[in-house]
């Protein structure tokens, strides 16, 4: 069936609770304002069950279906945390928080969820449970993880998940997916290239981190054309290099390098991390110099499991006529962790010819709330349909 009546009739309402958190953006695990506004809302619908604290400030709702004979339990996940951007939209309804702003639609996300929850919770037209989760610190904290560190799939006995995110450029409220590996994992590295400083008319008393670092840079390209499989995915961008020194006249002591690797599987992932420590030790001491290497792991990749995503795009169709194959993308997505504790699928819902997310000038389009909302409401429904 297209977009739900019901959801089309409360797309005014649901668009103002989009704009109070838009104007009010709150980054990373500090959410408290917005997930008391999750939690105000839930117990007004009149949800079965609310828990809050999981992943710290993460809320959880508990709806039951009119019947519970399937014994399903379907969890749907949406992320309430901003980026620390200052916006550039112009708006009337911008942001009030200096250096924050809902650059990534997650306002939009929160608002979607909140609206098929409170359809689901007046109609109950289902047989079995749904778990509603808003998560915190999807930018860069992990926040998906910390839900699920405190239990969230056992606690709530979720036996599948689902997750959206508004897309620019795809048309408003038209989907795509993929299945398999869709979202990179995203690790991150530092490297301090130590050497011996001194004057720079005496480059040959001195061990130069610079051209050691220089030569480093170059050396860990060699790990994607060489190393990883071309038919697989893998980028490593080289984002920082610092001196100890800004001077023009003095040769430095050390140079610190960072940056990010991008992969699409937990094997690319692991040669990644193997060959970047062995060819920047290598190619730091060919220059004399030593390479103090640091490995922060991130987020890993993020895979859609086959059935769920076949499920999740018939039920896209459904609602806007059409599912369109996605392409990877090697940014990174912690709804990874929780595909990794349950089967599931993570869809992509269009945001129009807007700016692109991370940008100060990106708004989520409230035309797109409708079709979110109903893809929500069907994957219920379908899923768990009554008798």
């Amino acid at each position: 069936m297209p977009v739900k009546n019901r959801l089309a009739e409360l797309q005014d309402e649901i668009t103002a609770w989009r704009r109070d958190l838009h104007e009010n953006p709150e980054i990373l695990y500090e959410t408290h304002r917005t997930s008391a506004i999750v939690a105000e809302k839930l117990k007004e619908f009149g949800v079965d069950e609310i828990a809050t604290g999981l992943g710290r400030t993460g809320v959880v709702g508990v709806i039951k279906g009119k019947a519970n004979g399937s014994g399903k339990v379907i969890g749907l996940r949406a992320d309430m945390d901003a980026l620390p951007i200052h916006e550039e939209t112009g708006v009337d309804y911008a942001s009030k928080t200096p250096g924050a702003m809902h650059a990534c639609g997650h306002d939009g996300h929160t608002a979607m969820l909140l609206g098929a929850a409170k359809y689901l919770a007046e109609t109950r037209n289902f047989d079995g449970t749904v778990v509603v989760i808003f998560q915190p610190a999807e930018e860069g904290g992990a926040g998906g993880k910390e839900m699920c560190d405190d239990g969230l799939m056992e606690r709530f006995g979720i036996q599948e998940v689902y997750g959206m995110h508004n897309w620019p450029k795809i048309p408003v409220g038209q989907f795509a997916i993929r299945s398999g590996p869709f979202f990179a994992g995203t690790d991150q590295f530092e490297v301090k290239i130590i050497g011996n400083g001194g004057h720079a008319a005496k480059p040959h008393q001195t061990v130069d981190p610079i051209v050691a670092a220089s030569h480093v840079v170059g050396a860990i390209q060699s790990i994607v054309s060489r190393n990883a499989d071309p038919v697989h995915q893998m980028v490593i961008s080289v984002t920082s290099i610092e001196s100890s020194s800004k001077a023009f006249n003095v040769i430095p002591s050390n140079v610190v390098i960072r940056g990010t690797i991008r992969t699409m599987t937990p094997e690319m992932r692991a040669l990644a991390e193997e060959r970047f420590k062995a060819v920047v030790g290598q190619a730091a001491a060919a220059f004399g110099t030593h390479a103090d290497i640091q490995w922060f792991p991130g987020y890993p990749p993020m895979v859609n499991a086959e059935e769920q995503t076949e499920f999740a795009a018939e039920v896209a169709r459904s609602v806007s006529g059409d599912c369109a194959h996605a392409e990877m993308t090697l940014g990174g997505e912690d709804f990874a962790y929780m595909l990794e504790e349950r089967p599931g699928a993570y869809i992509l819902v269009g945001n129009g010819d807007s700016a692109d997310v991370h940008n100060p000038a990106y708004n989520f389009n409230d035309d797109a709330i409708p079709a979110g909302c109903s893809w929500w409401a069907e994957i219920v429904e379908k899923r768990m349909p009554a008798a």
